[in-house]
């Protein structure tokens, strides 16, 4: 039987006070690792997420002949290139990090490695033919034992044609992983999308020195390139931001400052709906350099209204949306969420997941085919909530322990470790107060 491991939340009416530094960006941290070892050199990393996630993806480029020391958030990469990996011994296992499985899929189909990339039970349930289906369209080979779509696969490096892709679906993960086939392949591949998702990936590859386009939506890259290893700064993740960020802005009497977060504005969603919603949002720019903007982020509570959250805005806060829908419980007016069907293949259905904990704390929301609609504002009742093994849902249970009456008990509450290591202790600074 799996172990649930049962932490006690207890923060009713806490102010949230003071400065902090939350960890590196996990979509960053990903992408420096694999570029790093896609380039032939030294590459450096500070800043680093050294969360289950990103550790995988550290796992397994180790697996392929890539030498990868690692002290704290500092990460040193030195790699022969991509054409001189090996062979892995045994499955490639990305964990829980569909960013690590997806992305992978993509590197190693233009490669001249042979490898199977399996993942936890989670992951091995979650899509990945939208992934797949591009790739096999520029020459990809995957083969599996099943029907489903799902790892394990094996993919068998080959060398792959150029193509121009319509994404059906916003999303930086196939985005991604159709960019580095695209790398490895003959001529020009393109990838046009309806609304712009997280662009880390053209940042970066470009950092490292690769030809890469963008017009409006549409983003190309030309194969057969090679990069330059380099030093990478990651900033701090404005999606683990994002769960202080709701919280000071809900809980009257709150004042937190964030040092060195991520500003991507394909990120920066969350911030565009706390200004919407009432809350006292100011930013200072600190730097951007070549690679990511960050800087500094104060959120101050305020009365809040409903808002709706729709369109070319759910790419740039997709995996905010559990959070913003307890920040909802607690503003004025009906909150609307929509288009954010993306949510039913996280890793876990968070329409459903986010609906269900939340109704056991007493909040009036409902799921929707494509989101939630949430009334407010609603005193929350402590209760047992579960994570669903989800990192994302397990915060933002523990969050909600700041406006209920009685704690919250978060079951499967290590998740959180997955992008988001020292949480806790995060949160007991800043309230003052003890689990």
């Amino acid at each position: 039987m799996e172990k649930i491991d049962m932490i006690t939340a207890s923060y009713e009416g806490d102010a949230l006070k003071g400065t902090i530094r939350v960890p590196g960006d996990k979509s960053i941290s990903h992408r420096a690792v694999m570029l790093g070892a896609i380039a032939k050199g030294t590459t450096t990393i500070s800043g680093f997420l050294a969360g289950e996630d990103c550790l995988a993806t550290i796992r397994i480029f180790s697996q392929l002949g890539v030498e990868i020391e690692r002290t704290g958030t500092d990460v040193t990469v030195i790699s022969p290139g991509i054409k001189g990996w090996r062979n892995p011994n045994g499955a490639l296992d990305a964990g829980n990090s569909g960013t690590t499985a997806r992305l992978l899929l993509g590197i190693l189909a233009g490669s001249n490695v042979t490898a199977e990339v399996t993942g936890d039970r989670y992951l091995c349930k979650r899509p990945m033919r939208r992934v797949t289906a591009p790739l096999r369209e520029m020459g990809a080979i995957f083969e599996s034992a099943h029907e489903t779509g799902t790892l394990p696969l094996t993919v068998k490096g080959t060398r792959l044609q150029s193509m121009s892709y319509d994404m059906p679906i916003a999303s930086a993960q196939v985005k991604s992983a159709i960019l580095f086939g695209g790398f490895s392949a003959d001529g020009i591949t393109t990838v046009t999308e309806a609304a712009v998702s997280r662009d880390h990936t053209e940042r970066m590859l470009r950092q490292f020195g690769a030809d890469v386009q963008t017009e409006a939506n549409s983003v190309s890259i030309v194969g057969g390139q090679s990069l330059q290893a380099c030093e990478v700064k990651v900033p701090g993740d404005i999606s683990s931001a994002a769960f202080f960020m709701c919280a000071a802005a809900m809980v009257s009497g709150s004042s937190l400052t964030f040092e060195e977060v991520g500003l991507n504005p394909t990120r920066t969603g969350i911030i565009d709906v706390l200004k919407d919603m009432g809350a006292k949002v100011s930013i200072k720019k600190n730097g951007e350099g070549e690679g990511e903007p960050y800087g500094e982020l104060t959120v101050q509570s305020a009365d809040l209204h409903a808002v709706e959250i729709s369109g070319s805005l759910i790419p740039r806060l997709i995996d905010e949306l559990p959070v913003i829908a307890l920040l909802a419980t607690q503003a004025t007016g009906t909150t609307v969420i929509k288009d954010a069907e993306e949510l039913r293949v996280k890793e876990t259905d968070r329409i459903e997941a986010v609906c269900s904990e939340l109704q056991k704390l007493g909040a009036s929301i409902e799921s929707t085919p494509d989101g939630m609609r949430i009334t407010g504002p609603t005193k929350l009742k402590g209760a047992i909530l579960s994570s669903h093994g989800d990192h994302r849902l397990g915060m933002m249970a523990a969050i909600a322990s700041l406006v209920t009456e009685g704690p919250v008990e978060i079951e499967n509450a290590s998740c959180i470790n997955v992008s988001y290591p020292g949480f806790f202790d995060h949160l007991n600074s800043l309230t003052q107060s003890k689990l």
